[in-house]
């Protein structure tokens, strides 16, 4: 599923948080890396290497680097620099845990809130989210996945949960671009077409049902083996050598 075209994979996180120039190439550069399988957890990121590679100041790569932290992509330590993060297995079913039990609490939420319009925009989403699997954009199909799950939370109504779960979908996100077993598929075709029908119906106790067997499932596909390849950072990012 992956794309070598950082260009057509602007990420909304990216949008949102008003990245331009040269700092967003950055940023979507490593984000599509990360989430195509190209850069593996806790592959060390040099300033000065991106200031080679990208021919601009150690500032405009901070700046990248810092935006990439915030969105739990990268980890940057006093005097160590920046790495890919790597989730731990115990963080990993931390987070899972965490998510599932904000997104048992959106769920009744935000059914009580559905209206037709709104149900619209989720098969909307959906459909997009599909598209993107089947062109190949990995790393825009990731994206999309998790921007479904945060617009069940905006539904819902509650800005303290949406919060919450748009900390979790970020961190979740990472979680399955590092750890995805090669050829499985986090989420199924149908996964959340099925869900909205549930949602649009008003159940909630199946609807929540399917919600904690739809993440279940994801973090079952994780594979969570360590594994050190070296790596070509220019080749991973598209860039030529210096």
């Amino acid at each position: 599923m992956a794309t070598q075209n950082t260009s057509s994979s602007t990420t909304p996180a990216a949008a949102k948080r008003g990245l331009a120039g040269i700092d967003k190439k950055i940023y979507d550069a490593v984000f599509n890396a990360v989430m195509s399988q190209r850069l593996p957890p806790g592959t060390k990121l040099t300033e000065a290497h991106f200031c080679d590679l990208f021919k601009v100041s150690r500032t405009i790569v901070r700046k990248a680097l810092q935006r990439l932290a915030h969105a739990h992509i990268v980890e940057l330590k006093p005097n160590h620099g920046a790495t890919i993060a790597s989730p731990t297995p115990e963080e990993t079913r931390e987070i899972f845990a965490a998510r599932r039990g904000i997104e048992a609490a959106i769920i009744p939420l935000a059914i009580a809130r559905a209206n037709k319009t709104q149900i619209a925009r989720l098969r909307k989403m959906a459909k997009d989210e599909h598209a993107a699997y089947e062109s190949g954009d990995r790393a825009t199909w990731i994206s999309m996945s998790g921007e479904f799950h945060i617009a069940l939370a905006e539904l819902a109504g509650n800005s303290i949960l949406q919060r919450f779960l748009a900390e979790l979908v970020s961190r979740c996100s990472l979680i399955i671009a590092l750890y995805e077993a090669p050829g499985s598929v986090a989420c199924s075709h149908d996964e959340h077409d099925r869900l909205i029908d549930v949602i649009a119906s008003g159940d909630i106790p199946l609807s929540l049902k399917m919600m904690e067997q739809h993440l279940l499932a994801i973090e079952a596909k994780l594979n969570l083996n360590d594994e050190e390849d070296k790596i070509d950072l220019a080749e991973i990012l598209g860039l030529s050598p210096i």
